[in-house]
């Protein structure tokens, strides 16, 4: 029998295989895909993060309710990621896997990552001027943009060590949510995979580089504009221990784990 288990999904094994080769492919992108589709994968982000603020806004269900239904919100930018085809960089860390079984050089991998995470950043501070354009923090009578301001002040307000921990376990959830990602064969399922784990590191309060490179700068231009001391607290207060933290947690904690499981006896 081909499946013995009878479930409609790829094993483990499997599962790691698929993400060493989807490595392989991603690495050897031309310069021009990489940072095209860099740059969508924050403007995408970026939506789900737009959204997340409006469901957040005045929703009046109680703490917790209220952060999960952002949170599957917040889901739409994976689900766009991933089934509409761009590049992450927090799950790009799984590109670890095929270095670690030298598929993919050290150049490589830092070359990808580099890029899709400038590229990120650029599609995330374009979103945040076309939103500003477009009025969207001016809904529910500015309510929006208040809940943005709020949210920024709260990002700003982690010490270094409490981001870079928070960092660690958000990437170690969307990374997940990407490897659940290769045991799916259809669209829904795919879809089914990314929303339990990006619900859950929302409605938690974890931190994401490329969410925060949207969601960080739109909420200081809400709250008056975009200091340049605000900027800096951004990137070195927040920015810098949030993307080593899902550097660890995602390329640590979960590519490091599964090639140690499933890859490294090969």
């Amino acid at each position: 029998m081909d499946n013995p288990t009878g479930v409609d999904a790829y094993a483990p094994a499997q599962i790691a295989l698929r993400v060493e080769t989807a490595g392989v492919a991603k690495a050897g992108q031309t310069l021009l895909q990489t940072l095209v589709l860099g740059v969508l994968a924050g403007v995408v982000v970026a939506f789900g993060g737009l959204l997340f603020l409006l469901v957040m806004t005045e929703p009046g269900l109680g703490f917790g309710l209220a952060r999960w239904l952002g949170g599957i919100a917040f889901s739409l930018g994976l689900v766009l990621v991933v089934v509409g085809g761009a590049e992450l960089f927090t799950g790009n860390n799984l590109l670890v896997m095929a270095w670690a079984e030298r598929l993919v050089s050290t150049a490589a991998l830092l070359r990808n990552w580099i890029l899709v995470y400038l590229a990120n950043l650029a599609g995330a501070l374009a979103m945040v001027a076309l939103t500003a354009l477009a009025g969207s923090l001016e809904l529910g009578e500015g309510a929006l943009g208040r809940t943005a301001a709020a949210a920024a002040e709260g990002k700003l307000a982690l010490g270094f060590a409490e981001a870079f921990v928070r960092g660690i376990l958000c990437n170690a959830l969307v990374c997940l949510a990407v490897w659940l990602c290769f045991s799916a064969r259809d669209v829904a399922g795919k879809i089914l995979a990314i929303v339990g784990p990006i619900s859950a590191f929302v409605a938690l309060g974890f931190e994401h580089s490329v969410a925060n490179m949207y969601l960080i700068p739109l909420g200081l231009l809400a709250a008056g504009g975009l200091e340049p001391a605000s900027l800096w607290q951004a990137v070195a207060g927040n920015l810098l221990p949030v993307t080593l933290g899902n550097l660890v947690g995602g390329a640590g904690g979960v590519a490091g784990v599964y090639w140690a499981v499933y890859l490294r006896h090969r």
